[in-house]
């Protein structure tokens, strides 16, 4: 599934306080703990997130103590004890078997030596899958049997809508549109290469003009900024913000359109640029080029808050419109 269908599957879960396990297999950085945090926030729950593979038995099973003439365990300060929130085992099946025996206890049982985990309290985990050639382990068929299992994949659209909230660079996106593939593409050889966190990175390097292949690579960072000296050469995107723009074409190489299109799409955010802004692709372009111009504004309506403005001008322009429905 995609990350935007994982979140509104996890969203329905807590929504209707339902309490069974849940396990979340994906690629590395796919998004898959940024999810779960964005779930958290969006219902008000405290979010604890334990990386198991980092955590010895007695971390997470706690110390034994004398108590009379018995001993009992004593839990560890990191585990809830009140309020409401998610339990977040993250690379569960990247830890020993030892820690996974014990998570295995709280997964099962809600519970591990003296310590229960609260009614209000959710317990998720998840995990890289063989493929992804993690570290991982053999996952226990009783265990496993226990989940309710759902696998992520990288999708660019999603990345897309993510990507407006966390200012990820225009270029970054734009380049994303023109080589889609380049979101999620793991280099076994090298250490860095490109997937939905390591763009952040990348973008937040590009903003300060330092060089991304740290970030993704060496062959993707080469893409990349070939890429991005085209927006040197691109027409001034002002003008036809602001409706001066009958002069200038649209481009005929496709990384061109993509810049271009994706560049409007970015910069229009008053009723009148993304009006004047479509009208010029409607006469310029082809309609995938408007579609794709439509979809990014839709995105950013609902980053901004910006609904009721988009809705006004989809009522005064049908094309508009008929646009936004095709993309249903």
């Amino acid at each position: 599934m995609t990350p935007t269908k994982l979140e509104s599957s996890l969203i329905q879960i807590v929504a209707h306080g339902l309490k069974r396990s849940v396990m979340i297999w994906g690629p590395p950085g796919v998004g898959k703990s940024s999810i779960v945090a964005q779930v958290a926030e969006i219902h008000g729950l405290e979010l604890i997130d334990l990386r198991l593979s980092q955590l010895a038995p007695t971390d997470l099973r706690g110390l034994p103590v004398a108590s009379g003439e018995f001993s009992r365990w004593l839990p560890p300060e990191f585990l809830p004890t009140r309020g409401k929130g998610i339990l977040f085992l993250d690379e569960l099946n990247m830890a020993p078997p030892a820690i996974q025996g014990i998570a295995q206890q709280l997964i099962l049982n809600r519970k591990v030596g003296n310590y229960e985990v609260p009614d209000d309290w959710f317990v998720w985990a998840a995990g890289n899958r063989k493929e992804d050639r993690a570290a991982v382990f053999d996952m226990p068929a009783p265990l496993a049997n226990r989940f309710l299992h759902f696998h992520v994949a990288p999708n660019f659209e999603c990345f897309r809508a993510w990507a407006g909230n966390r200012g990820i660079h225009e270029q970054v996106l734009a380049f994303l549109a023109f080589r889609p593939l380049l979101l999620h593409k793991p280099d076994l050889k090298n250490p860095a290469w490109p997937s939905s966190r390591s763009w952040e990175l990348a973008s937040e390097l590009h903003e300060i003009g330092m060089p991304v292949d740290s970030a993704v690579g060496d062959g993707t960072a080469s893409e990349f900024e070939a890429f991005c000296k085209l927006y040197a050469d691109l027409p001034d995107l002002e003008k036809i913000l602001t409706e001066k723009g009958d002069t200038i074409e649209f481009p005929k190489e496709p990384s061109r359109r993509y810049a271009i299109t994706i560049g409007l799409s970015t910069r229009a955010t008053t009723a009148d640029a993304i009006r004047h802004s479509f009208c010029w692709l409607m006469e310029k372009a082809t309609p995938e080029w408007c579609q794709l111009f439509i979809h990014c504004i839709h995105d950013q309506a609902l980053r901004r808050n910006q609904i009721g403005l988009l809705a006004s001008l989809l009522a005064s322009d049908s094309r508009m419109s008929r646009f936004l429905k095709n993309l249903t």
